[in-house]
């Protein structure tokens, strides 16, 4: 299994194309001139994943003030992803990304330990990427629960 090595700071984030829920398509080339917040978390409609999503929907208005569009992605079907969003209320897209291969590539794929249990999966990183595709901010080890007030801080303190 993989040790995760995540993209830093100042990195040119890699080629990616895949597509929301609702089958909106997404992509590297099709963001660029935005500034946006791309948060992996390991699971659609698991405690900590309920709990940072729900977060950065409850400050969603203070992302868009600052002009950040905010995008969740993970592993899962379109069907969970659809469950999720209407069961929360999501106003942010969940992309796509059920081989992995854009978690492989941003560098959030890895080993994980659970209950002695030991396997690969999704570490939960968030990126701030700028208008040109170059990650401004890379969050490693998010607090679920805090992620949002912690987001909210570092903006804050960098405008």
């Amino acid at each position: 299994m993989l040790k995760a090595s995540p993209l830093k700071e100042l990195e040119r984030i890699p080629l990616f194309s895949t597509c929301d829920s609702e089958g909106n398509p997404f992509s590297r080339e099709i963001l660029l001139g935005s500034r946006y917040l791309l948060f992996f978390y390991p699971r659609d409609n698991t405690p900590g994943c309920i709990a940072e999503a729900c977060g950065l929907r409850d400050n969603y208005n203070f992302f868009q003030n600052k002009n950040i569009q905010v995008f969740g992605i993970s592993g899962d079907s379109v069907q969970s992803h659809e469950k999720f969003k209407r069961k929360y209320d999501f106003r942010f897209p969940l992309l796509l990304d059920e081989n992995n291969h854009i978690a492989k590539t941003f560098g959030v794929l890895g080993k994980k330990k659970f209950m002695g249990r030991v396997y690969e999966g999704i570490h939960r990183t968030s990126f701030l990427i700028n208008e040109n595709g170059i990650i401004e901010k890379t969050f490693l080890k998010v607090k679920a629960k805090t992620h949002a007030s912690d987001l909210i801080v570092e903006l804050n303190l960098n405008t």
